[in-house]
């Protein structure tokens, strides 16, 4: 939930990305829960974002994605898996309760709730996400990262040049 201009609350919705070497992030809000397409629609503004593709997504709301799991065989969406395909990445999606594989993502987007979003006021959803990305080239990746000790911005130039456009 997030305070409205004028008074009132409005609930929205983020999705978040995380590079796991230069903790490099990406973020985006949506006024309606996320659905595969707004989902996938996110994906390719992240991948724009950071200029490629990572070889492998670690994913953490597989009900956008997955219909089931047989023995660890993943069935996607079918929706999913012709964009999966197409972009021609992995993934591996985290288990529930495993905050090995989940910490990093969830961090992100309590760091984006709690030092973006509980800051401001809402007016409309466009102002909304620019506000955020001027604020992530402002502060969320330019500030020094309390585990590496490096400021995301200078420790993703290096590892850009790993993100193949695919």
């Amino acid at each position: 939930k997030v305070r409205i201009v004028g008074g009132g609350y409005a609930t929205l919705y983020c999705m978040g990305a995380v590079l796991a070497h230069s903790r490099y992030k990406y973020g985006q809000w949506s006024e309606k829960p996320l659905t595969t397409a707004l989902f996938i629609k996110m994906l390719l503004a992240c991948f724009e974002y950071c200029g490629g593709i990572a070889d492998e997504l670690v994913i953490d709301q597989d009900k956008l994605i997955a219909v089931s799991e047989n023995y660890g065989d993943i069935i996607y969406t079918y929706e999913f898996e012709r964009f999966k395909q197409a972009m021609g990445f992995n993934v591996y999606l985290c288990r529930k309760g495993d905050p090995e594989s989940k910490g990093k993502i969830e961090a992100v987007v309590k760091y984006f709730k709690g030092n973006f979003a509980s800051n401001r006021l809402y007016a409309d959803i466009s102002s909304w996400n620019q506000s955020f990305y001027d604020w992530l080239d402002r502060t969320g990746n330019s500030s020094i990262h309390g585990t590496t000790k490096k400021v995301p911005a200078e420790v993703f130039l290096v590892e850009q040049q790993y993100l193949p456009l695919k």
